[in-house]
C-alpha cells in the first residue's frame, strides 16, 4: 500500500496578529523579569506554557499583581475597566489585543447611546465578546447563531423600531453565519448598518480549509481545542470529509490515517510551527510502521467501517437502479439503499426527473440525511451541482465566459439572477441595464445573459454584469456594421432615447440620430410630439460622418410640398385657416405643414389699416392661390380676388 499524499495548508498556524504579539512578550520579558498575565495570551495550552517557562507570570486575579509589574493585555482584548484599573494604579501595560479587536472596539465605543442598538454575533463568555461588548454605551445584543438573531430581532421589535440597528460580529465568526446574519438583519431592520468585522486571516483560512477539504480524503485541524477559530476550522473540514481535531502530536489517532490516499492538514491561528511539524513527524512514522500490516487486513471490513463514517453533507458517486414516480433509488455502495426525491434532483424547475434519469448511470451526489433504522439514505444531486457551480462560476469569472440566468428578485440595490444550477447572482443596479437610471422592473422573470466579475466562493457570493454582456455585443454590432454601412442602407430600430434635440435609435447594436428636423415636415417643438421610447421605427441612414450615423426618418411622399403640387394648382380656391397676424398680413394653413400668406392688400377689396381689423386667427376663410414658388417654399394668397369675382359677376347679371 503506498504512502497517502499530505498536503498542508499555506496559511496553517500563526496569524501576524498572534505572531506580533508572541514576539512582542519575548522581547518584553528579556528585559524586564516582572512581566505578568491575568489569563491565557491566545488559546493554545503550548505556547501559554512556552512563554510562561520564557518567564512571563500568570496571575489570574489583577489585584494580585504588584505595583511594580508590567501587564500584558492579551490578543482577544480586555474590558474598558481593565484598562482603568490599571491606569489607575499606574501599572504599566503591553497591549497585544489583536488589531481587528482593537478596530471593533472602536467602533462599538462610537456608537450613540441615544439612538442605536448593537447585535454582536459571537459566542457567548468569550474572552473577545465580552471586552467588545464593554464598550457598548447603547443597547445590544449578543447572539451566537442566525435563528437566535431572528428570535431577538422578532422578540424586541419596539426597540429596533426606534433605534437604529448596528451588526457586527466577533472576528472568528462563522463565515456562512455571518452572511445569514447580513440577509436577516437587511430584510427586518431599516436602513441598518453593518460592518464587516471578521478577521481576514480567519476569512482566508476557513476558505482555504473548504477548499483543501474537499480534495482531501481526512483532515487535521491542530489547535486548542477552546480556540474559536480552530474549531471554525474544524466545522468546516467536517462537511466535505472525515476530519479529527487535534491540541499535539500525542493526539493523532494512527487508525484515523489508514486507507486515505491523500490528508490535508490545517491549523489554527495560536498553533505554533513547531505543533503542527511534530503532527506531520508524527503523520510520517505512522504510515511507515503500519503500511505492511495495513495491507494484511480485510478489506470489506475497512470499507463498512469507512462507510460506516459517512456523515452528512458527504459527497459520493453513485449508480442510478431504480426511478419511480416520485424518486430516484441510487446504489452507493453501502447497505442502506440511497433515494433522492425528485424535487432534490435538478435547481431547474423545467427538468422532469424522471425523463432525465436513466437506470445504470453513474451520479454524483451529496448525503442528506441518513436512516439506520430504516435502512435508508436522503441523497441530493441538486445540493451537489450548486457546489460545482461555484467552482464553475470562478472559472467564467476568470475566462470571461457568458452566463445566463433568468431574473428572481429586484431589490433597491439591483437584481438577482438565478442559473439552471441555482446559483443565485447579484447584478448591481448600475450593471443591470446599458445606462444608468433605466427601470428594472421589466427584467423580473426575464432571461438575462452576464459575466460574472466577482466571486466570493467561501461566502457564496457572486456578483454579475449585464451591461459587461450589452457592451460587447455593441462594440461586435459596431464593427459589422462599419464594414457594410452605406448611406441609404434602410433599417428597422427601437427609439431608445429622446433629447431636445433629436432622437437616438437603436438599429442593431448601434445607436443613430434622427435630428428634430428630420421627425417632421412640419415644425415641432420636441420629438416627443412625433415618436416615443419604445417605438419601432423604419429609418435610413442620411449620412456617416466620424464615426456618427444621421438617420432619416421623413418620407418623401410625406413632404406636404409634394402633396401640395400634386393637390392644387395656381388660381384653386382653398378653405384656409387663419394661423398668424403680421403688420403686412396674415398666414393662413392651407394644408399640414404649409402656410400661405394673405397680403394685407388682398384681405378686402378696400383699404384697412391692419388685418385683423378684417381677420381674427382660428378663422377659416375661403381664399384663391395666387402663387406658389416650390423653390422659396412660398405660397400667396388672395381673398380679394374672389371678392372682385363676385362684383364682376353682379355686372354682368345688371
Amino acid at each position: 500500500m503506498s504512502q497517502p499524499e499530505i498536503i498542508v495548508a499555506d496559511h496553517a498556524g500563526f496569524c501576524f496578529g498572534v505572531t506580533s504579539a508572541v514576539n512582542s512578550i519575548q522581547k518584553e520579558i528579556g528585559k524586564n523579569p516582572r512581566v505578568y498575565a491575568m489569563s491565557e495570551i491566545v488559546h493554545n495550552p503550548r505556547v501559554n506554557s512556552d512563554l510562561e517557562k520564557e518567564g512571563l507570570h500568570f496571575v489570574p486575579n489583577k489585584e494580585e499583581i504588584p505595583d511594580d509589574a508590567e501587564v500584558i493585555l492579551r490578543t482577544h482584548g480586555e474590558p474598558r475597566a481593565t484598562y482603568e484599573y490599571f491606569e489607575s494604579r499606574g501599572i504599566p501595560c503591553l497591549d497585544v489585543t489583536c488589531p481587528f479587536v482593537s478596530k471593533t472596539h472602536r467602533l462599538i465605543s462610537k456608537l450613540d447611546a441615544d439612538k442605536d442598538v448593537l447585535i454582536y454575533t459571537g459566542t457567548p463568555g468569550h474572552a473577545e465578546a465580552t471586552a467588545s461588548l464593554s464598550y457598548a454605551k447603547c443597547p445590544y445584543f449578543l447572539v451566537s447563531s442566525a435563528e437566535e438573531l431572528r428570535d431577538v430581532l422578532e422578540e424586541n421589535r419596539e426597540i429596533f423600531q426606534k433605534r437604529h440597528a448596528v451588526l457586527l460580529s466577533q472576528t472568528t465568526f462563522r463565515i456562512n453565519e455571518w452572511e445569514t446574519c447580513m440577509k436577516i438583519v437587511n430584510s427586518l431592520c431599516t436602513n441598518p448598518t453593518i460592518f464587516d468585522t471578521i478577521c481576514k486571516a480567519t476569512e482566508e483560512r476557513q476558505y482555504e480549509a473548504e477548499v483543501l477539504s474537499k480534495r482531501c480524503d481526512r483532515m487535521i485541524v491542530i489547535g486548542g481545542k477552546h480556540s474559536s477559530n480552530t474549531i471554525k476550522l474544524y466545522d468546516v473540514c467536517r462537511k466535505n470529509c472525515e476530519t479529527c481535531l487535534v491540541e499535539s502530536a500525542s493526539e493523532l489517532r494512527p487508525e484515523f490515517l489508514f486507507g486515505a490516499k491523500r490528508i490535508g492538514v490545517t491549523a489554527g491561528a495560536s498553533t505554533p510551527s513547531a505543533i503542527i511539524k511534530e503532527v506531520l513527524e508524527a503523520m510520517s512514522e505512522v504510515e511507515n510502521k503500519e503500511v505492511v500490516n495495513n495491507e494484511e487486513e480485510n478489506f470489506e471490513a475497512m470499507l463498512e467501517e469507512s462507510l460506516s463514517k459517512m456523515s452528512n453533507d458527504q459527497r459520493v458517486k453513485g449508480t442510478i437502479v431504480g426511478v419511480t414516480p416520485t424518486d430516484i433509488q441510487v446504489d452507493i455502495g453501502r447497505k442502506q439503499t440511497g433515494y433522492i426525491k425528485y424535487d432534490e434532483w435538478s435547481y431547474d424547475p423545467n427538468v422532469d426527473p424522471a425523463q432525465e434519469a436513466k437506470v445504470g448511470d453513474e451520479v454524483d451526489c451529496v448525503i442528506m440525511k441518513t436512516n439506520d433504522a430504516e435502512g435508508t439514505i436522503m441523497l441530493s444531486k441538486r445540493r451537489f451541482d450548486s457546489a460545482n457551480a461555484w467552482s464553475e462560476l470562478e472559472e467564467a469569472s476568470e475566462s470571461g465566459e457568458i452566463l445566463e440566468g433568468t431574473v428572481t428578485d429586484i431589490n433597491k440595490g439591483g437584481v438577482i439572477a438565478t442559473t439552471e444550477k441555482g446559483i443565485r447572482v447579484f447584478i448591481p443596479g448600475s450593471l443591470a441595464t446599458e445606462s444608468r437610471g433605466q427601470a428594472l422592473d421589466s427584467l423580473l422573470k426575464t432571461k438575462v445573459r452576464f459575466k460574472i466579475i466577482e466571486v466570493n466562493k467561501q461566502r457564496k457570493r457572486a456578483v454579475g454584469s449585464i451591461k459587461a454582456v450589452i457592451k460587447e455585443e455593441r462594440k461586435a454590432a459596431k464593427e459589422k456594421f462599419w464594414e457594410t454601412a452605406e448611406v441609404g442602407q434602410k433599417y428597422t430600430g427601437v427609439v431608445k432615447s429622446l433629447t431636445s434635440y433629436g432622437a437616438f435609435v437603436d438599429i442593431g447594436g448601434v445607436d443613430g440620430m434622427i435630428h428634430i428636423s428630420e421627425l417632421s415636415w412640419k415644425r415641432i417643438k420636441h420629438p416627443s410630439e412625433v415618436l416615443n421610447v419604445g417605438d419601432t421605427v423604419e429609418v435610413y441612414i442620411k449620412s456617416l460622418e466620424n464615426n456618427r450615423i444621421s438617420l432619416g426618418y421623413k418620407k418623401d411622399e410625406d413632404n406636404p410640398w409634394v402633396i401640395l403640387q400634386n393637390t392644387y394648382d395656381v388660381g384653386d380656391v382653398v378653405e384656409c385657416k387663419i394661423v398668424g397676424m403680421t403688420t403686412f398680413g396674415a398666414f393662413a394653413n392651407i394644408i399640414p405643414g404649409i402656410d400661405g400668406l394673405i397680403h394685407i392688400s388682398q384681405i378686402a377689396d378696400r383699404h384697412i389699416d391692419k388685418p385683423d381689423d378684417v381677420l381674427s386667427e382660428g378663422e377659416v376663410v375661403k381664399a384663391k392661390i395666387t402663387e406658389i414658388d416650390y423653390d422659396k417654399k412660398r405660397v400667396s394668397l388672395s381673398i380679394r380676388a374672389l371678392l372682385d369675382e363676385e362684383d364682376y359677376d353682379d355686372e354682368d347679371d345688371e
